[in-house]
């Protein structure tokens, strides 16, 4: 055997060596790939399960209120978007009942009848003047975490629960106006029920 021909040889057992390396490399690749793929799809289905079971425990929340027919004349507008809603005080304790926990874009308008929450591509929600309960800047809801003050939040009454509402503004700046604005309302209305009420044992102990 010539040293020509055990040259070839060599190389030829070399080139089948490489080849099979590369095939095995590529069979290993697609396993990873198809492994990772499925644990993609389990974490997806374990949160859409997870969703529909709290979904589920917040079914006794009541069907969110519609824009009344004549709001009146808005007292301010905001567009930007809507981050979530919460159990208040418990950021991360998110509501998803009715749409509540999905994020979309939102138009805001504030009259003196309330707040009008219209999300284009999910469901619009109106809260009355007298569900209103504070307003104020904070840095996180459901999840979602931002320069300190960069959220507006809303917190409100919706059946036996007080919700927080959390927008940004497309206009950061203008967040602080809308804060000082809606507790000046909920502080009109609860001296005007406050009122009404003296108004009512005065005139219950006049008849007497």
């Amino acid at each position: 055997m010539t040293a020509t021909h055990v040259l070839a040889t060599h190389l030829t057992h070399l080139a089948a060596e490489e080849k099979s390396a590369e095939v095995t490399d590529w069979a290993a690749r697609i396993g990873w790939v198809v492994g990772l793929l499925l644990f993609i799809a389990l974490v997806y289905w374990l949160m859409r399960e997870g969703w529909k079971w709290r979904g589920t425990l917040q079914s006794d929340l009541p069907e969110l209120p519609s824009a009344p027919s004549d709001p009146g004349p808005a007292t301010l507008e905001l567009t930007g978007r809507y981050h979530g809603s919460t159990t208040a005080g418990q950021w991360l304790d998110r509501i998803v009942a009715h749409g509540l926990g999905t994020r979309s874009r939102v138009e805001l308008t504030l009259t003196d009848a309330g707040l009008d929450v219209v999300r284009p591509g999910a469901r619009d929600f109106f809260i009355p003047k007298e569900a209103l309960r504070e307003a104020r800047l904070d840095k996180g809801i459901a999840g979602k975490v931002l320069a300190e003050g960069g959220l507006l939040i809303v917190t409100w009454a919706h059946g036996d629960k007080l919700l927080d509402s959390g927008f940004r503004s497309d206009h950061a700046a203008e967040q602080a106006e809308w804060v000082t604005t809606v507790n000046n309302m909920i502080d009109s209305t609860q001296t005007d029920g406050a009122d009404a009420e003296v108004d009512s044992t005065t005139q219950t102990e006049g008849a007497r």
